[in-house]
């Protein structure tokens, strides 16, 4: 592989959208999870609901997807509030 097709692969894995994955834990309340999904994402309560629900029922929920930058931020900012937080390429 030549420095172009470097490039060029880094340019595409960077515009791959990414899933901002939040994972269940045995810690955290759930009206506390709630709480954060409207301070970081700035949901509704319905949808924060929503989205923490599917974390305690399924062990895990996908709160944002876009681009890698932000999606770094987001998981940043969760772990921040010590929620368990990965990111993964979508699909």
């Amino acid at each position: 592989m030549n420095e172009t097709q470097a490039e060029t692969q880094t340019e595409i894995a960077l515009d791959v959208p990414w899933n901002v994955v939040v994972h269940n834990d045995p810690v955290n309340l759930m009206s506390y999870v709630t709480m954060v999904f409207r301070r970081v994402f700035g949901f509704s309560k319905e949808k924060a609901e929503q989205h923490m629900m599917e974390v305690h029922q399924k062990g895990r929920s996908v709160v944002w997807s876009g681009g890698r930058e932000r999606a770094e931020l987001y998981v940043q900012q969760l772990h921040g509030y010590l929620l368990l937080a990965t990111m993964e390429r979508a699909i």
